[in-house]
């Protein structure tokens, strides 16, 4: 996950929660739990999105134009809020599943959630939640959820991805973030499981991370079908931070020789 650099000034706690008010930017609020950033809200902008691994994120909802959106792990809801404030149209229906009600009830009291049109927040476990839904019920699967600074296993087994893969429409695709450091093994096993499933794993991160020569977060993209790759290439390259993109291929050869996460 992003780290920033500014002093901090606490605005609330819950445990190990602390909300931070970033010295750089007045109506900027920073998410923390323990020594990891888990949200960042501009309470002025919504749009605004502060980590480059959402911008990959939303990017790829963009670029696929979908409406019924599901979040696993949402922190402050950022990616959620960003996309309902660019939907004028208001056909996005989203919903995001968080674990932590702790994290909920800081994100409604000094992060600005709110009930609005088309977006859903429950408190929930998001592999139940997944389980529960209908077959192709969701355009986009978005997960970015942590238990410290890993992906919880549980989310991301293969079987656990198969069923992820059921809920995930003809034509539509999942997105999961994942913070790791060489050599990749989260990457690489959880890329496996998604190949399991899916017809086409791409991965996007900077390019020392994808080449292994650094910690940081890579965004594995799956779909059942093609995915719009060089738009998301090219959006990628053009972003304030930029990234690179590996090629179902070149994500192939990352996760060859790697078994996926079982339950």
């Amino acid at each position: 996950m992003a780290r920033r650099g500014s002093g901090p000034e606490i605005v609330a706690t819950a445990g190990d929660l602390v909300v931070q008010r970033d010295a750089g930017r007045a109506t900027g609020r920073l998410l923390r739990q323990g020594d990891m950033d888990a949200s960042y809200i501009d309470l002025a902008d919504p749009r605004h999105l502060e980590f480059d691994y959402l911008r990959r994120m939303r990017d790829l909802v963009e670029a696929l134009r979908a409406r019924r959106i599901v979040h696993v792990g949402g922190a402050g809801c950022a990616l959620a809020r960003a996309l309902a404030a660019g939907d004028r149209d208001r056909l996005r229906r989203q919903e995001v599943v968080e674990v932590d009600p702790a994290v909920l009830e800081l994100a409604r009291e000094h992060l600005g959630l709110r009930k609005e049109p088309g977006l859903k927040v429950r408190c929930a476990d998001g592999r139940a939640h997944l389980a529960a839904r209908p077959d192709d019920s969701a355009d986009v699967v978005l997960i970015d959820a942590f238990v410290g600074a890993r992906v919880p296993r549980h989310l991301a087994t293969a079987e656990a991805l198969a069923d992820a893969a059921r809920v995930v429409a003809p034509g539509g695709a999942i997105a999961i973030n994942v913070v790791d450091a060489p050599p990749m093994g989260d990457v690489r096993a959880i890329g496996a499981g998604l190949r399991e499933s899916f017809a086409t794993v791409a991965a996007v991160g900077g390019g020392p991370v994808l080449r292994g020569r650094r910690a940081g977060n890579v965004v594995l993209i799956a779909g059942h079908g093609p995915l719009p790759l060089e738009r998301l290439r090219v959006r990628a390259t053009a972003d304030p931070s930029p990234a690179g993109l590996l090629s179902p291929a070149e994500t192939a050869a990352l996760c060859g020789g790697t078994p996926p996460w079982r339950d």
